[in-house]
């Protein structure tokens, strides 16, 4: 008689032919997204970093968010990493005997710590519902609470750990930057760049912050020049200074199909806590081999087709099985 474990083993052997055999088949990763040609986004420039988190008190009072604390005396908000309440947030590097800012040997450098607006973002393919969107002009990622049904794919998704749930609140949402959009049509951009005190962080458009930290790459060491500060193209808040020493690399100009914020740093990038990512988005496999097996139903209706299969060979051997008894003496 054929049991409850022949009977699974028979679908899981079909089941697994079938994705194996469309999956094989043509399911090639799709090119990886650009940003969009007037795509916004931020500058940070480690070097110009004072580390007074004047960023991570405007974040939170202009997204009205709540204090974190990490300590008893719940004086100070002290968040220790991004979550649902903070959406932005400076690590410091330290190694020895901290001596010298912006090196890595007895040293110390600042990093800011916040979505990085893909070009081709994972939240944004993985998220089931579209709650998780990307303008098609300004290449913003945002996030609608309404549509959201909570299954954290964004959060599982994306390479950076950005989309953080709201586990404490029985109507839990995602938080993430969404680069101050709903504050746009005040005149306003976001609040990290414009308290920025130094230019550490700078808002613009990403071709044009991708030319500027191009230039500071190119200056010599000590070389005295004009920071910008606030955002490309509007006021003039520029202070003159003293080129800092960079690794000669732009962090998201290319990893995971380029970021529409970009960073410099003087320390090694995963060293201050960024990952070691390809060029290539994950986005451009994982929804080829998801269209593939799911196009016009096929994979569904192909398992659904296996399983009924195993359970008609099921139902026939058992039949047999039982005639088989009625003939013995």
């Amino acid at each position: 008689m054929t049991n409850r474990r022949d009977f699974l083993k028979d679908c899981l052997a079909g089941g697994t032919a079938l994705a194996t055999g469309t999956a094989a088949g043509p399911a090639c990763a799709r090119e990886t997204r650009a940003r969009p040609p007037e795509a916004l986004g931020l500058l940070y420039d480690a070097t110009l970093c004072i580390g007074c988190k004047a960023c991570v008190a405007a974040c939170k009072q202009a997204n009205d968010n709540p204090p974190e604390f990490s300590t008893v005396d719940h004086i100070w908000d002290t968040p220790l990493d991004t979550s649902a309440y903070t959406f932005n947030i400076i690590k410091v590097y330290r190694n020895g005997t901290m001596d010298h800012k912006d090196e890595e040997e007895n040293g110390y450098s600042f990093m800011k710590i916040s979505c990085m607006h893909c070009a081709d973002p994972s939240c944004v393919s993985a998220c089931p519902v579209s709650a998780m969107t990307k303008n098609p002009v300004t290449g913003v990622v945002g996030y609608d609470p309404d549509i959201c049904i909570g299954c954290r794919y964004c959060v599982a998704a994306c390479p950076f750990g950005i989309p953080k749930y709201q586990y404490d609140s029985p109507t839990g949402k995602i938080g993430k930057c969404e680069l101050c959009r709903h504050r746009t049509k005040d005149g306003h951009y976001p609040a990290c760049a414009e308290v920025c005190p130094t230019g550490a962080t700078l808002y613009g458009r990403t071709s044009d912050l991708l030319l500027e930290a191009k230039r500071r790459i190119a200056l010599k060491p000590g070389t005295i020049t004009r920071f910008p500060r606030g955002r490309l193209g509007g006021p003039d808040q520029s202070w003159e200074g003293a080129a800092g020493k960079y690794l000669p690399h732009v962090y998201g100009e290319k990893e995971y199909g380029g970021t529409q914020v970009l960073k410099l740093s003087g320390v090694n990038f995963q060293k201050v806590g960024l990952p070691d990512l390809p060029e290539d988005a994950a986005a451009a496999l994982s929804e080829s081999i998801q269209h593939s097996l799911y196009s016009n139903l096929a994979m569904p209706f192909a398992v659904l087709g296996v399983m009924a299969f195993a359970a008609r060979r099921s139902v026939v051997k058992q039949s047999e099985d039982e005639g088989k008894e009625e003939d013995q003496p």
